[in-house]
């Protein structure tokens, strides 16, 4: 009882990172996944988790061991690290938020029957009310709030996977042709998928963030302790992954179903789906849960963003007045929230095209931020003892290696 006591007590950064999956990738991309193209999509899920794993570790281990977060790691190896850092995380300031702002205002909608609402409008009142949520409740209300928050959509999302699966799949309809996977539309949709699967691996430093703010407030655990709480929290995102495809695959799949890219219409259709195979009663309850699920995400994203953004800025420029303040990060918290406003305000009709380019520049940094995370962890700054064994590093090139080989892939069926 007394190690569980310490593992509840420990969970936190890894709990807040599967918070911050559990969104676009999850809610929206699984379940298209699954309804689009059926049972096949697990192989890439799977591989995106597996290939992925060593990245987000990395960020763990370096900050468990250091004390320092990821992003002064990259400082460490060089300026030059730092200022790629600085312009993926610029670009996906513009991209990630307001992408996920907008699924969230969608699900809003839809939850409350307020059709005749602009998503801008929606969108506009929940930057107001996050803002405000992370800059008077801080991280320990983040925390908190998203430990009941995962855990009421995981026995959602249990439930309901264990009824379709009883229910059994649905009947192709008459004359059904699968949809092609390699072909130009398919490969684009699994550069998104394993893009933001489990998430953006740029987010391996927003760990390393969370974990040195948890431990101003509470003991610092030891690397065992923290590992043991991130993989807690990856395992989870995985297996969500799965449900979600497993729930799209068995309802959808073979019936010709397109699911909408406009998120009030994408929303509805999620509800629906859960409902058919719970039952009427249970609408309520399941929109609840996926709203909770993009709420927490938008909550977790904008937190780690403003955090992140200011860490860059102060090791970028020691001398300027950019530190973690108080002050500082709700400045920052607000000044993200205008500016994806904007974003989401000037081109809500173009947001699918957004969301696209997003996941696709995620794609292909991915493998180049892993190796160098790779760099921070097997550098100086960490004992040799305390290093990633041989089958950790050797899932790293594996994983640095195919996203590679599969973005080439990418770039030569766009020319040819």
């Amino acid at each position: 009882m007394g190690s569980l006591r310490i593992l509840i007590k420990n969970l936190g950064p890894g709990l807040l990172f599967a918070s911050m999956a559990i969104g676009t990738s999850h809610l929206v991309l699984s379940t298209k996944a699954g309804a689009q193209y059926g049972w096949v999509m697990i192989i890439p899920i799977v591989l995106a988790n597996v290939l992925k794993y060593p990245f987000f570790e990395f960020g763990v281990r370096y900050t468990s061991i250091t004390n320092k977060t990821l992003i002064e790691g990259y400082l460490n190896r060089g300026k030059g690290y730092l200022w790629f850092y600085a312009f993926i995380t610029l670009f996906s300031t513009f991209t990630i938020l307001a992408a996920l702002y907008t699924v969230t205002a969608g699900l809003f909608i839809n939850l409350f029957k307020m059709q005749g609402v602009p998503i801008s409008m929606a969108a506009l009142g929940l930057f107001v009310l996050i803002s405000a949520l992370l800059i008077i409740g801080k991280y320990k209300f983040l925390e908190m709030s998203l430990k009941f928050v995962v855990s009421i959509l995981f026995v959602a999302l249990i439930v309901t996977t264990a009824l379709v699966l009883f229910n059994g799949q649905t009947s192709p309809t008459e004359n059904f042709e699968p949809t092609p996977i390699f072909n130009e539309v398919g490969i684009l949709f699994l550069i998104g998928l394993m893009g933001w699967m489990p998430t953006t691996v740029e987010a391996s430093s927003w760990i390393s963030l969370w974990s040195i703010e948890k431990w101003k407030t509470q003991e610092k655990p030891s690397l065992k302790e923290s590992l043991q709480d991130f993989n807690i929290g990856y395992f989870l995102t995985g297996l969500l992954a799965i449900f979600f495809m497993l729930i799209g695959w068995f309802t959808l799949y073979g019936t010709n179903t397109i699911l909408s890219d406009n998120a009030v219409s994408f929303a509805d259709q999620v509800v629906q789906l859960f409902t058919r195979h719970i039952g009427p009663w249970a609408y309520i309850f399941i929109a609840i849960s996926a709203f909770a699920t993009m709420f927490s995400t938008c909550m977790t994203a904008h937190d780690a963003v403003s955090r992140v953004s200011l860490d860059i800025l102060d090791l970028l420029f020691p001398k300027g007045k950019t530190r973690q303040t108080k002050v500082n990060f709700g400045i920052t918290v607000l000044i993200l929230a205008v500016v994806n406003y904007m974003v989401i305000a000037l081109f809500s009709a173009n947001m699918g095209n957004l969301i696209a380019l997003a996941t696709f520049v995620s794609f292909v940094v991915a493998p180049i931020i892993g190796y160098m995370n790779l760099k921070n962890v097997m550098s100086e700054d960490i004992m040799p003892n305390l290093r990633p064994g041989k089958a950790l590093r050797l899932l790293t090139y594996l994983g640095i290696i195919f996203l590679t080989l599969f973005s080439i892939y990418y770039f030569w069926i766009m020319i040819f």
